[in-house]
């Protein structure tokens, strides 16, 4: 099982920076590098591969909306070059508060827009003369819609590989089963072990079973919060704003896929309440409303054996890579949390 860890959205990035190089000895397998809506996460990966020799490095994650399928092909080779092969293409749908909201553009289409774009990267990647016919995208674009001049390009460069892997973050059966089918790897958000099968066993075993032989086993990414100690318990509470907001802010009601998540989590009466709190500006009341139990399911937070058991619940459903946050007050003792998570991980 790898370690990876995300950064945050803002603020001491040089300083992060320099605690990945702590965390690198440690053990830390990865980064994950996300971009919502503060700097880009191109130009922040580009920064960690200078700074870094052995970790991998990921977005996590692209945005499918703000980059043509082209340029998302050209960035990641671009990763993967400048990090000597250390690249992962993280791509996501993101959600029309963002798309829309910050960028301007309709959300439609996610997973149709999704299957085409992984398919243009992998073309780009290969140096094909890149010609593609499909619902969403189409390159070159014929005559009638253009200038006529558009001819089919490949690559200048040669990529370090021609398969970079590809990880989709996805929640909806539908999207799950695209994701299974297609990707090297599955990051859902707030990954509750006890309930992945009952959510996403089939939609998973239905990818699988139209998944290309050549590709790997399917790498499963989940993320928590990490704090290891017999007096943490009060760190849970930090990520009840989290919660709130994905629950509660991310969409108009009925729109929100946050929302439904929990709701198939068994949470839907919590879920609503939140919703209808945070939509009425009553923030700290929605934060109260988020279930402990949920809090103590998507997170890593306790003594060391009630984290070793829900290590053991995370790897038992089938989670390969932990994207964990340390909750340290310094750089000290977040790294201690991350050889600490070594080890106990090691010993699963």
């Amino acid at each position: 099982m790898r370690i990876g860890i995300p950064l945050g959205y803002s603020g001491g990035f040089k300083e992060t920076v320099d605690e990945l190089v702590a965390y690198e000895k440690a053990g830390l397998d990865m980064v994950f590098v996300p971009e919502a809506y503060s700097y880009d996460a191109v130009s922040q990966m580009g920064f960690i591969a200078a700074r870094t020799e052995r970790l991998q490095i990921a977005s996590g994650i692209l945005q499918i909306y703000t980059r043509t399928p082209s340029l998302t092909a050209m960035t990641a080779a671009g990763m993967d070059f400048v990090s000597d092969g250390r690249f992962t293409l993280g791509i996501g749908a993101s959600g029309p508060q963002v798309i829309e909201g910050f960028h301007g553009v309709p959300y439609e289409a996610p997973i149709g827009r999704t299957r085409e774009l992984v398919e243009i990267c992998r073309k780009v990647w290969r140096r094909e003369r890149l010609a593609h016919d499909g619902k969403h995208y189409t390159i070159p674009l014929p005559e009638e819609q253009g200038t006529g001049l558009g001819k089919p390009l490949k690559l200048i460069n040669h990529p370090v590989r021609e398969r970079i892997p590809i990880i989709i973050a996805s929640i909806g059966p539908k999207n799950v089963a695209m994701t299974a089918e297609l990707a090297e790897g599955w990051e859902p958000i707030f990954y509750v072990p006890e309930k992945a099968g009952e959510l996403w066993g089939e939609p998973l075993a239905e990818g699988k079973a139209k998944r290309d032989p050549s590709l790997p086993a399917l790498d499963v990414v989940a993320q928590a919060p990490l704090a290891i100690g017999e007096d943490v318990a009060h760190k849970r509470e930090m990520m009840r704003d989290v919660l709130a907001l994905y629950i509660g802010g991310m969409g108009a009601k009925g729109q929100n896929f946050y929302t439904k998540l929990a709701t198939r989590y068994g949470y839907g009466e919590a879920a609503e309440k939140i919703q209808d709190l945070y939509l009425d500006g009553k923030k700290q009341e929605a934060a109260a409303a988020v279930p402990e139990d949920l809090l103590v399911k998507t997170t890593l937070i306790g003594p060391e054996s009630h984290v070793k058991e829900r290590l053991a619940a995370l790897k038992e459903s089938g989670v390969s890579t932990l994207n964990v946050t340390p909750l340290g007050d310094d750089t000290a003792e977040r790294t201690r949390l991350i050889e600490t998570m070594r080890g106990l991980v090691d010993d699963l």
